[in-house]
């Protein structure tokens, strides 16, 4: 997904795990269970699904402000064997282009296979990058309307992770 914004902003705000409820559609409850230097473990839940089923689990994420990546997995997996996340921010004509990577496997005992599980990810994460790309570039047009500078593209490790 490209976004209309300065890579340092798109950065900041996505990596502000503490604000994802602001950020994503799905995500009711973030909890940030502990901080070290650039990685932050954290508790997420779900708005509930259909069933009135509100899913929860606790992640890892370890950013590289110099690379611009970041790596998370799953620490309790529920479903899955593993669930891995690489993210990946570069400067483009036009503004940042921001990728995910999902690799994971689902247990035997899941309720959906790998391939189940990968359609239901592709549908979703087109859904929350939209949703994404729109709610940065609203923040870099606030910003840029109230002559608010916008952050820096210089890594501070100053942000969430």
């Amino acid at each position: 997904m490209v976004i209309d914004a300065p890579l340092g902003l798109v950065w900041e705000v996505t990596n502000d795990v503490a604000n994802w409820t602001e950020l994503f559609t799905e995500y009711a409850v973030v909890e940030i269970l502990h901080r070290e230097a650039h990685t932050v473990r954290f508790r997420l839940t779900m708005y509930p699904d259909e069933n009135g089923v509100s899913w929860s689990w606790v992640s890892e994420r370890t950013d590289d402000p110099v690379s611009r990546q970041v790596r998370a997995h799953r620490v309790e997996t529920g479903p899955f064997e593993y669930m891995r996340i690489h993210w990946r921010y570069t400067e483009e004509a036009g503004g940042t282009r921001m990728t995910w990577t999902q690799d994971f496997a689902m247990k035997p005992t899941a309720p959906v296979d790998n391939a189940a599980m990968t359609e239901r990810i592709n549908t979703n994460s087109v859904i929350q990058l939209a949703v994404i790309k729109d709610r940065v570039e609203r923040i870099a047009w606030q910003r840029a309307d109230q002559g608010t500078p916008t952050a820096s593209d210089a890594p501070t490790g100053a942000d969430d992770e």
